[in-house]
């Protein structure tokens, strides 16, 4: 399972869902599905980001792969999908010559679960196949902030690192840019082309891996559409009648006929998600998305109108009696929503993308009937949404500034193997490991043995991940409808100002707005008003919100806009 796919809120935060989305990127293997601050100018700043002229010197160049054609090409920003059979017989080969020297490289990762021995058969397979001896150092990715602060204060730092950006808070940012070795000698425009799944990682995951005006990150990809469904109980829509909402109103009046409280059913879990993209607000997954010119101002997301908008009708499905008692009191921040979905407590709640096939599958034997559809966004007027996109990558790996020439190549031809494109076999090792032993097919469908639950879990797919995919052979309808809301979905959607850059703010904003989550879901519960949220942005602006707005300016007059 993914970190949140058993446990995910479902009120969710930032966090959760990209904690969610972080390993279902890593997790095509056992059927999970794949989905998908730093610059500085040539003095080498460790504040502000790197884009255009200057950027385009850093960049590696886009070289497609045609080894794999997909059964669902990219569009509107979505991931790629395959919807046929796996044929074991008919997997292409991506890295035809091992690209390893045989050195040894050790690499420290988030790991979710309970970590194999160091010297499993999965581990020994992919270390042959890529001709690197691979040595793990996993950590508890649910304190693995702590972990990585620690080690990047050392002077013991493996020779790779992996940081996902949810864990850049605090000193991180400026560790990654001190600690770690520029790529670009070996990435850089046609140099990447000695690598080629990584000339095949679509350019704005690259850019988002400029550190301090140097290429330091190996990325995962991802869609920029958003990852957040509201994800509905179609067989109990099919039977009732109910019809998917088209509006804000349409919801609440939909949600208020499906609660029977008496009965032990509600509507939904908390909307907050749903509310913000049904009203527009500017994305907030990840740093520096919340803001964006408006009306040629640079607002930040909590300034705006529809902010407010959103937290009200969110407030008004607690305040109707809609919501499930758990997510009133809480409790959904720490359970897992899947039992009692499935149970018909409630038909609506927003999660990852991800969970679309994991419920599907959890449910599939024991109980046929069930139907879990994503509900395309509505705008809260009934009119097209407007969305967002989210960052086109939001985990990176990392070499050590002190690593050798040798061992700086050893780590790549690990990368190039991990970001193999789905249908080739290096794609299968890297997540079902050794046929037989990890994995088997039936049917054209990969099952994982018990020792391939045990053995292949999320460590070599955290170094780099090809373009974002979507694939489950098991469920191939849900792959395709998965991918084919994204395109309907962004087709909705628009790029903020800072799309794809990757920012560092000075320190003293690191903090500025960390209580707005919580005093989110205080006003959607009823504990705080809405007067609460208008004075605590006030005081955002004169403690810094006006300041950070100023040097977001600046960086937008010097860098220029990535809007679309």
């Amino acid at each position: 399972m993914t970190p949140n796919a058993a446990s995910a809120s479902s009120g969710p935060s930032r966090r959760s869902f990209l904690a969610s989305t972080a390993v279902a990127t890593a997790a095509v293997a056992g059927g999970m599905p794949l989905l998908a601050a730093c610059g500085g100018s040539d003095s080498g700043s460790r504040e502000g980001t790197t884009s255009g002229k200057d950027a385009e010197k850093i960049l590696p160049a886009y070289v497609a792969s045609n080894v794999v054609t997909p059964d669902i090409p990219a569009k509107n920003g979505s991931a790629i999908g395959f919807t046929s059979k796996l044929d074991l017989a008919t997997l292409k080969t991506s890295v035809p010559k091992k690209l390893g020297k045989g050195g040894k490289v050790t690499i420290m990762s988030p790991f979710w679960g309970s970590p194999p021995k160091s010297d499993n058969a999965y581990y020994k397979a992919m270390n042959d196949l890529i001709g690197v001896d691979v040595a793990w150092q996993n950590q508890d990715g649910n304190t693995y902030e702590q972990k990585l602060g620690a080690v990047l204060a050392s002077s013991d730092v493996p020779d790779v690192v992996v940081v996902p950006g949810w864990n850049m808070n605090g000193k991180i940012p400026s560790a990654i840019m001190s600690k770690f070795a520029d790529l670009g000698p070996y990435l850089s425009e046609d140099a990447v082309k000695e690598y080629p799944n990584l000339a095949a990682i679509p350019t704005d995951a690259w850019q988002r891996s400029i550190f301090g005006g140097r290429l330091l990150g190996l990325p995962q990809p991802a869609p920029y559409v958003t990852g957040i469904v509201p994800l509905y109980r179609k067989d109990v829509f099919d039977k009732e009648g109910y019809e998917v909402p088209r509006s804000a109103d349409e919801f609440m009046a939909l949600a208020k006929e499906i609660t029977n409280a008496k009965a032990k059913r509600w509507a939904c879990l908390d909307m907050k998600w749903t509310a913000f993209q049904a009203f527009g607000v500017l994305s907030g997954s990840e740093k520096p998305l919340g803001w964006n010119l408006v009306d040629g101002r640079l607002v930040y997301r909590i300034e705006t109108e529809e902010y407010l908008e959103a937290l009200e009708w969110t407030r008004k499905l607690f305040a109707a009696g809609v919501v499930h008692p758990d997510a009133k009191l809480g409790k959904s921040q720490a359970t897992d929503p899947g039992p009692k979905f499935a149970a018909g407590e409630f038909l609506i709640y927003a999660n990852n993308i991800s969970q679309w096939w994991s419920r599907t599958g959890e449910q599939a034997a024991q109980n046929p009937e069930f139907k879990i559809w994503g509900m395309d966004v509505f705008g809260h007027d009934g009119g097209d949404p407007t969305l967002w996109a989210e960052q086109p990558a939001g985990i990176f790996a990392f070499v050590n500034k002190k690593a050798s020439e040798s061992v700086i190549r050893d780590a790549l031809a690990v990368a190039n193997v991990t970001a193999a494109p789905y249908g080739t076999k290096e794609f299968m090792m890297t997540n079902y490991g050794v046929e037989g032993t990890h994995y088997t097919v039936k049917d054209g469908v990969p099952v994982k043995t018990d020792q391939g639950n045990i053995d292949v879990m999320n460590a070599y797919v955290m170094v780099a991940s090809p373009a974002a995919t979507i694939a489950h052979p098991d469920f191939p309808d849900v792959a395709k409808a998965q991918v084919e809301w994204q395109q309907r979905m962004g087709a909705f959607t628009k790029k903020s100002a800072f799309y794809g850059m990757q920012i560092t703010e000075p320190a003293r904003y690191t903090n500025l707005s960390n209580d707005f989550e919580q005093l989110e879901d205080d006003i959607t519960r009823g504990r705080k008003k809405i007067s609460d949220m208008q004075q605590a942005v006030s005081d955002w602006k004169k403690k810094g919100g006006d300041q950070l707005r100023d040097w977001y300016k600046k960086l937008l007059d010097d860098n220029g806009s990535a809007a679309s």
